[in-house]
């Protein structure tokens, strides 16, 4: 009061003095916001955020870039990126569990390094060969009547292929084993991460097509082919110096569980059957069993070493899908991989429906911008929804919003507008007039093709540019439009819905994998699931090769929700199970 009205006499001017205490108080918390600050930028988190989002976008830019360039490559034409899809597809199918296998068999630190430089290596060394065919496509034509061109396109599918493989093992180790181990396994900072992780890669998978999309159409395809080339030296570089960091501040990544005394004995006596030395063993009784369990790894040892391999894959894959289906989470996975039996996405068979149906392609690239959106919704849904009902009941939550929203494409079936005609699947009803007279009526709600009006839902690639799973298409003719909006408008309104509760039942599986899993089978498990994931997507694709016509579309969409209901029918068992169990053990 004092210091107040002596400051009024002198001027009139009150001011105020602060105590020391209080002075330092607030100079120490001015200074702990930047202090905390870079403890965050240099903590293991922030680092595999950075990590993940530098491999994320190569990844989204290389897998985009590739299609388009087997595209220009092969003439225009799509027999080069089926072929590359096909490779990619059946390469995880029949090795992911060896991936995984691999993943938990050696050290973390050495895992990540070594998928991170095979990956990139390959799609540098990748990236050369397209350079140099793009540059000297003519010359190369020339040469041993073609065939060069031909070891060309081998030797870029190849490539391509060790680098998906080599992801998919990044992928594995990073986002299934490093961040359980990273977070302490506590449940709600894993959740985060978890969630953080989509986050990064819905914006990429907008964003990085994007950006390289446009140096190659400003540029050229050699300048694109450098750029992805730069693109994964620098992240290589970059991603090697975080993950090292991570590795050394978080020293529960050096730790693996101990390998069991089965498996040591088990590998003891593989090494001596590869070196053809004799077993030794305490004598026992001769006996009928004892016998033929003898004549059979005499049998064993004498096999050539070519053929010990072969079939130490083969027991080694079998183990890896016994190990994936005694696991008490194996309904919620082959939940998860049903999903991916769909049409209902934002990939280009979808696309190409849409532009039958007269939606141009701004107005496609718009609505992907929404889809995008909504994803991230899901993942923040995600978090919320675990804090208040916890895990399991987050993914049944997300699994009945996933199916409400499909209920809308089914309908978009039925609604004004869809070209949907069950006579052309029964090629011996359309002899008769009368079927056809309901066809050609039927037809008027499907938006003209060039060709005619029965064209695949894929067109010939030199009318469409491609981007980030989007086919805009050029010369759309003018003048036409479908009698009605309302199918495509409900289709649309679905898929971009659906999407919420889509990547909320995501992550819940994919916690439910990481916290239910033991250390020790973690990869091997997740690499079957990513086989699993890769069979039933190419299910999808057989579907389309089926019924490749717009008039067929509503019956794949019938399908999709079909496999769609089944995939979310096995996490409900699972869930009563898991709840069933808990009611048991309590």
């Amino acid at each position: 009061m004092s210091q107040r009205a002596d400051a009024s006499q002198c001027g009139g001017v009150v001011v105020e003095f602060e105590s020391d205490d209080i002075r330092n108080a607030r100079a120490q918390k001015a200074r702990s916001i930047p202090g905390s600050a870079l403890i965050y930028l240099r903590g293991p988190k922030f680092l595999i955020y950075v990590s993940g989002a530098l491999s994320m976008w190569g990844d989204r830019m290389w897998h985009f870039a590739i299609s388009v360039f087997l595209i220009e490559l092969y003439g225009r034409n799509l027999l080069l990126t089926a072929v590359f899809g096909l490779v990619v597809a059946g390469s995880v199918l029949l090795l992911g569990a060896l991936i995984g296998d691999w993943v938990d068999r050696n050290p973390r630190n050495k895992v990540a390094h070594a998928s991170l430089f095979i990956q990139n290596i390959s799609v540098t060394v990748c990236s050369i060969v397209l350079m140099l065919v793009f540059s000297y496509k003519q010359r190369i034509e020339q040469i041993w009547d073609g065939w060069l061109t031909v070891v060309c396109y081998t030797v870029v599918i190849v490539l391509a292929d060790v680098a998906n493989l080599a992801s998919t093992a990044l992928t594995i180790a990073i986002q299934r084993d490093w961040i359980v181990v990273i977070t302490g396994y506590n449940r709600g900072h894993l959740a985060g991460m978890n969630a953080t992780m989509r986050r990064i890669d819905q914006v990429t998978n907008i964003l990085a097509p994007l950006a390289v999309g446009q140096v190659m159409t400003l540029a050229s395809n050699v300048v694109g082919c450098g750029f992805i080339l730069g693109w994964n030296l620098v992240s290589l570089i970059v991603e090697f110096f975080f993950l090292s960091r991570v590795y050394r501040i978080v020293p529960a990544l050096s730790i693996k569980p101990p390998v069991e005394e089965d498996q040591v004995y088990l590998q003891s006596l593989e090494r001596r059957r590869s070196l053809g030395e004799g077993i030794i063993a305490q004598p026992q009784p001769l006996t009928e069993r004892n016998c033929n369990t003898g004549l059979h790894l005499k049998e064993i040892t004498n096999l050539p070493l070519c053929f010990r391999r072969f079939r130490w894959l083969l027991s080694t894959c079998k183990d890896g899908w016994r190990a994936y289906y005694r696991q008490p989470v194996f309904l919620a996975g082959m939940g998860l991989a049903f999903l991916y039996t769909t049409v209902l996405g934002f990939d280009c068979i979808t696309t190409g429906y849409a532009y039958t149906q007269g939606i141009s392609g701004s107005l496609l690239s718009l609505l992907m911008g929404v889809s995008a959106i909504t994803g991230l919704l899901g993942t923040l849904m995600f978090t919320r929804l675990r804090k208040t009902y916890g895990l399991v009941n987050t993914g049944i939550i997300s699994s009945c919003l996933h199916l409400g929203c499909l209920l809308l494409c089914v309908c978009s079936v039925f609604a004004p507008g869809s070209p949907m005609d069950l006579s052309l699947l029964m090629p011996y009803i359309t002899n008769s007039s009368e079927v056809g007279g309901m066809a050609s009526q039927r037809q008027k709600h499907t938006f003209p093709l060039r060709g005619g009006s029965n064209q695949p839902l894929l067109p010939d690639r030199s009318s469409i540019h491609w981007t980030n799973n989007t086919v805009l298409f050029d010369n759309v003719p003018s003048g036409t439009a479908p009698e009605s909006y309302i199918s495509i408008i409900l289709l649309f309104l679905g898929v971009i819905t659906a999407r919420i509760g889509l990547w909320s039942f995501d992550l819940t599986v994919t916690q439910l994998l990481q916290e239910n899993i033991c250390e020790s089978e973690r990869g091997v498990v997740n690499g079957v699931q990513s086989s699993m994931n890769y069979l039933m997507d190419l299910l999808h694709f057989i579907m389309v090769i089926s019924a490749p016509q717009p008039q067929h579309f509503g019956i794949l969409v019938i399908i999709s929700v079909l496999f769609i209901t089944t995939g979310h029918t096995m996490y409900f068992v699972y869930a009563h199970q898991a709840k069933r169990k808990r009611r048991l053990n309590t």
